[in-house]
């Protein structure tokens, strides 16, 4: 089984390419989704964070008001820490177990689109891994238009994040998004190629067709056995 690790920044594209992956059948694991889940009501990740930053993240009905957490982790990298710390248990075992279905349903290549991929030390699962990047000055233009974002605001948000340029030297394959979405496609193209080649040996006995294969094997390898034995 190939994981395939996608990580940018915000407003860097990573998105745009997470869903050209599904587009072209690539099932893709986006950890985004999973931290939503893992702040619902009721469930650990949310007793948690409730009890660390208190009911005033809370909306009427009882769910946290993401845009407000958001704001306060955003403006304070000791929040942030403190928020990444208790969440990061169950963000990992809900991908593991993601990841677990996927193989499960036999699928070869599976995408993990995760935007602190080096930061929680995933990308050590991961190969390859793919990075999305924009220039410094693209990113602020389209993140203030996308969220109509003040300059302060948006600049906090990005510098809450490992630096792109710094990502990029730690990527296998770079998409440099700072084109038309044309220029996009066709970079994605190639990238689709590669992630999508023939399995390595490793990578293929860590599928479920591996597995099977291995499994068939050995017990054909004991029926053998057996039948020298008993001749």
């Amino acid at each position: 089984m190939r994981i395939v690790g996608l990580t940018g920044g915000i407003s860097s594209g990573k998105s745009t390419v997470s869903n050209l992956f599904k587009s072209h059948g690539v099932p893709v694991v986006d950890a985004d989704l999973v931290a939503r889940d893992v702040l619902k009501k009721g469930t650990g990740g949310w007793k948690k964070v409730v009890a660390a930053f208190g009911e005033e993240i809370l909306q009427a009905n009882g769910e946290v008001d993401r845009a407000k957490l958001g704001q306060i982790v955003f403006s304070d990298p000791t929040m942030r820490q403190i928020l990444n710390r208790l969440l990061a248990p169950y963000i990992s075992s809900c991908i593991f177990w993601e990841i677990a279905k996927l193989w499960m349903r036999g699928f070869k290549v599976i995408v993990l689109d995760i935007p602190l991929l080096f930061e929680a030390k995933m990308d050590k699962w991961t190969k390859p891994i793919i990075v999305v990047w924009v220039d410094p000055e693209t990113q602020l233009r389209r993140l203030m238009a996308r969220d109509r974002a003040s300059e302060e605001d948006a600049r906090n948000r990005i510098s809450a994040q490992m630096s792109l340029d710094l990502k990029r030297t730690e990527a296998d394959i770079v998409i440099d998004n700072t084109g038309s979405l044309e220029d996009l496609n066709e970079q994605f193209k190639k990238v689709l190629f590669e992630v999508k080649k023939p399995l390595t040996w490793t990578e293929f006995g860590l599928s479920r067709q591996g597995a099977l294969s291995v499994f068939v094997s050995v017990i054909v390898g004991v029926l053998i056995c057996r039948k020298i034995s008993s001749g």
